[in-house]
Formats: structure tokens, sequence, C-alpha cells
């Protein structure tokens, strides 16, 4: 379990309103501490981890949720882009998708994340996965060091 004063910083790469307002419910909940922000398209994502426009004063997530479908730049360029850069090619990141398509391309183009979930249509089962994360990442990220 991750000390009490320890906050875990998430970020969520989502365009879709419904999908962040379920994240943001199901991590209300949480075992661990967290602070959930929040990227709405891939350009807002580069921006966050490069610390430019809005996102100048952004922290380095512990964990990244990224959607591969993003308007602007896409997730699939996201991903390739952060994998590629040392400051970030260590954090852990979890790929949403909506098929197994996705997660077959992204093994054909060798890109790599550390998870996927398939994001489910009905609700209890989309809640259910983002709770396995309590489980999942805890240890990783207590022992991510950020750079």
């Amino acid at each position: 379990m991750l000390k009490e004063e320890r906050v875990v910083d998430i970020l969520l790469v989502e365009d879709n309103p419904g999908d962040v307002e379920l994240t943001q419910e199901a991590f209300e909940g949480s075992k661990f501490r967290n602070k959930l922000h929040v990227a709405r398209d891939g350009d807002e994502a580069l921006d966050f981890f490069y610390k430019r426009g809005d996102f100048v004063d952004a922290v380095t997530p512990d964990v990244v949720l990224l959607d591969l479908n993003l308007p602007k730049t896409d997730g699939r360029e996201v991903l390739a882009l952060m994998k590629s850069d040392e400051a970030f090619k260590d954090l852990p990141v979890i790929v949403l998708t909506s098929s197994q398509m996705d997660r077959d391309v992204l093994e054909k183009f060798d890109l790599p994340s550390n998870c996927y979930i398939v994001k489910p249509i009905d609700l209890s089962q989309f809640f259910k996965a983002l709770k396995h994360l309590d489980g999942i990442w805890v240890d990783i990220i207590q022992s991510f060091e950020r750079k």
C-alpha cells in the first residue's frame, strides 16, 4: 500500500467526455491517493509531457492511461514519441482501446505499452477494469522514480 501522503499522478489522454467522467468516478474510490490529470487529444498530451502552453506547470505523471483513437495527434503517435524519448520511455503506459484490432496494430508496429484495457460497453465492466489498476500498478508506481 502507498504511504498516506504519496499522491499518484495519473494522466488520462481521452477525448470522449463520457469516458473521462467514468474514469474520474472510478478513481474516486481508489485504494490509493491519486490526482487524475486530463489531456483531451494527442496534442494536449504532448504539451503535458513537454510542459508547453496550458501545461507549463504540469507534473511528470506516474502512469499514463492512453486512448489510441484521438483527434489531432493520434494515440499511436503519442505512444511512439513517448517511447522514443529518453525522458518518457520508462513511464508506464496503459492503452485504452475499444477493439482487439487496436492491440494488433500496436503489436504489428512494435509500439510498446505496459498493458491494454479494452473499453467495455457495459458500465459496470468499465468500472471493474479501471478498479483493477489499484492492484496491478500500485507496486510499479511506488517504485517508479521521476527523472
